[in-house]
């Protein structure tokens, strides 16, 4: 599946479709908020590995390209008690994320659920110092399955193992919203976090055809290449990580943002019209080949 890197040129009709969504001749379906994690470990090269699901060709929303782990928000993440909960407060996500403190609960926690469902890691330990180091036993494994089937609650596994979850191991990196004119529209807050020692990935997804770790530079590549296809959120995700350095200048980078949402809009240029795209992006995509 060939997906044009951005700047993403838009046809007539698209054009014309966004233009009645901006007029108020037609309502934007209302996004849904999602978490995701660009979680990271050392690679050979000086930048970072970065892991990677390629979503089932059956899905409905990004069928066959390469994401994150991550998804939508459960009713029950802003649940999460502060008996559960290690390092930022809720308060202080709420301005890192740019959301008020109740969904900024939600999204810490879903990332981290999501993240355990998703590619088996946990980012919890028995108190704010440690970290559980290897959870990939059967009882582990039915927890995530629970996890996924929304039988378990991520309060109900962490108050039952005694766990909290440590969102000092999280940082914001990026906001996305959808584009008004797609039927199907997501909310999605982006975190990185580094794998935690003596944990290991697991193809446990049902969602993902396979799953990889591939440089963040590699899959830029790869993606320009025409070799793996993602979304153009995720595809810049990748540059611009790649673009700072090493796992640790990525995590301190990372450590100082706080998010504004982005959404994508239709822009005239010389050439037709595009997506908008975010000034950093812009710059990191000057001199790169076009599709």
């Amino acid at each position: 599946m060939r997906i044009p890197i951005p700047p993403v040129r838009l046809g007539d009709d698209v054009v014309a479709l966004a233009g009645e969504y901006a007029e108020g001749v037609r309502t934007p379906v209302e996004p849904r908020d999602a978490a995701t994690v660009m979680l990271l470990r050392p690679g050979p090269k000086g930048t970072p590995e970065v892991y990677l699901l390629r979503r089932q060709l059956t899905m409905g929303f990004a069928a066959g390209m390469a994401v994150f782990p991550g998804g939508g928000v459960d009713v029950r993440d802003d649940e999460l008690p502060d008996s559960c909960w290690s390092g930022p407060s809720a308060g202080e996500w709420a301005r890192r994320l740019g959301v008020e403190e109740s969904p900024a609960r939600a999204l810490v926690a879903a990332a981290v659920r999501e993240t355990f469902e998703e590619c088996g890691v946990l980012l919890a330990g028995a108190s704010g110092d440690a970290v559980v180091d290897d959870v990939s036993g059967d009882e582990w494994e039915a927890d995530r399955a629970a996890l996924e089937s929304r039988s378990l609650s991520l309060t109900d596994l962490l108050t039952r193992r005694g766990l909290v979850l440590r969102t000092d191991l999280l940082a914001p990196w990026a906001a996305w919203t959808t584009p008004i004119f797609e039927p199907k529209r997501f909310a999605t807050w982006f975190f990185v976090a580094r794998l935690p020692e003596g944990q290991v990935t697991r193809d446990v997804s049902t969602e993902s055809s396979s799953v990889l770790w591939l440089g963040v530079d590699e899959a830029a590549a790869q993606v320009e290449a025409g070799e793996l296809a993602m979304m153009p959120p995720t595809y810049l995700n990748c540059l611009e990580v790649a673009s700072i350095g090493s796992e640790d200048e990525v995590l301190a980078d990372a450590a100082g943002r706080t998010l504004t949402m982005f959404t994508p809009a239709v822009t005239a240029t010389d050439g037709g019209h595009t997506l908008s795209m975010m000034p950093m992006h812009e710059k990191l995509m000057s001199g790169r080949r076009r599709s």
